[in-house]
């Protein structure tokens, strides 16, 4: 079976699936690029919407097409615009022999202890921004349970936070193979706990947590509300504090400013190391970037480098899909890319960088639902007020990396509790409005 036949076959059965919006927004301007050694190289038309597919549809996504053919095993998704994206598979079908090899590699995650193996120090680039989360993990590492515990990493995503926990994880296993290492992240957590509960199987779900020398939990901040978890988190934090057992947490925000929250959770978080990994500054995302074209063995001039590294600030997981869509093209091509499509490769894919100022921000989306900008300041809980407010709060916070309380300085003199809540709340909506969705995706576009 073809790629476009496959591709065909398998969008025929997420259509069934999903919403007649979702299918549109999300998988209308997506193809399979090509399919090697059992992963499949999938085409998406932006960042924004690599980003959803991987958080929400990849399991279902790769079960799916599973189902269609054999020996698949894991997919990539490459950011190629649409037009390019039919040049470069109309010359994938005249020269069927076009060296298309991609530099990506698929690793098997192990299911005893949910680690990737890619996840390692020898692929972490340290620089100015996280040298100290770098330092605090390597004393976890020589002495786990004994230093440092708990150690509490935060930051925005695409930070390094996954990267750097699953890393020291890979590191106690390998410096010690009796040692029982387990990742998992928070809604996983959760879901088994639930699990457990209906089943009566409360105590099984004890033992399997507290058997662990070491505790990885990711994304903690997905706790938030569940009083029950919270509750089984501390009882299971004490067990293993007391046994000298290491405990590690990453959230997008300091516990502190984890809504809901439970104190004596915090208390807890709060007895052992808590470290932002906050952006990454031009020099370490130059060192990052030079670092993968390394590995990959691909050149690019220091000037585009250097260009690619003042285009996408903030996030580590961007560089790293321009990059690949550099890369994927070039070799796709069989050419360097000049640097006109370089810089509107980069330009197309990028969010907003974060030197808009909030009155610009404010300006771009109080126009977008036709709401007066001076109402935007104003304590009024008019509907067709209070919803272009929170999404200026959340494009504040989530692209240009403004503080809470800051945001809530500017946006009429409001606490920053009331900025959290209003971030978390789009957050929230986004995982089931794709309406919403689509209108973030269209101002994204607009600021930059």
């Amino acid at each position: 079976m073809g790629t476009k036949e496959l591709w065909e076959q398998t969008l025929v059965e997420i259509e069934i699936a999903v919403s007649k919006a979702n299918f549109n927004t999300w998988f209308k301007n997506t193809a399979i690029l090509k399919k090697e050694d059992g992963i499949v190289h999938v085409s998406v038309p932006n960042e924004f919407t690599r980003d959803w597919l991987v958080k929400k549809y990849h399991k279902f996504i790769l079960k799916t097409l599973r189902e269609t053919s054999e020996g698949i095993r894991s997919i990539e998704y490459i950011i190629v615009r649409p037009d390019e994206r039919e040049k470069i598979m109309a010359a994938q079908q005249k020269q069927p022999t076009i060296n298309t090899e991609l530099p990506l590699n698929d690793f098997y995650i192990n299911k005893d202890d949910n680690l990737n193996p890619r996840y390692t120090f020898d692929s972490f680039v340290v620089g100015s921004f996280n040298e100290l989360a770098h330092a605090a993990a390597q004393a976890v590492i020589k002495n786990p349970g004994t230093v440092y515990n708990p150690l509490f990493i935060h930051g925005n995503t695409g930070h390094g936070k996954t990267h750097i926990t699953q890393a020291i994880g890979n590191a106690i296993k390998d410096a010690d193979k009796n040692k029982r290492v387990f990742y998992v992240t928070s809604e996983k957590f959760v879901l088994d706990y639930i699990t457990a509960i209906q089943n009566n199987r409360g105590n099984t779900f004890k033992e399997k947590y507290r058997k662990y020398d070491v505790l990885i939990m990711d994304d903690i901040q997905f706790l938030a509300k569940k009083e029950k978890t919270q509750e089984e988190l501390f009882h299971l934090f004490n067990s293993m504090y007391d046994s000298n057992k290491q405990i590690i947490f990453s959230s997008d925000k300091h516990p502190n400013y984890i809504p809901e929250l439970e104190d004596r959770l915090r208390s807890r978080f709060s007895a052992g190391m808590i470290i932002d990994i906050p952006e990454p500054d031009h020099e370490s995302r130059i060192a990052i970037l030079k670092s993968k074209l390394s590995k990959n063995e691909f050149a690019l001039k220091d000037d585009l480098v250097d260009f690619i590294a003042e285009e996408v600030q903030g996030n580590i997981r961007e560089l790293e899909g321009i990059l690949n869509s550099i890369i994927c093209q070039s070799r796709l091509k069989s050419r360097e890319l000049t640097i006109n499509e370089l810089k509107n490769l980069v330009r197309d894919t990028t969010k907003p960088k974060k030197t808009a100022s909030v009155k610009e921000v404010v300006k771009t989306i109080a126009e977008f639902f036709n709401t007066e900008e001076e109402m935007i300041y104003k304590k009024t809980r008019r509907k067709e007020v209070v919803k272009p407010r929170q999404i200026i709060m959340y494009i504040l916070r989530e692209d240009f990396h403004v503080s809470y309380p800051s945001i809530g300085q500017k946006i009429g003199g409001r606490d920053h509790t009331t900025v959290i809540h209003s971030c978390e709340k789009i957050k929230n909506e986004l995982k089931v409005d794709s309406i919403l969705a689509q209108e973030i995706q269209q101002i994204r576009s607009m600021l930059k």
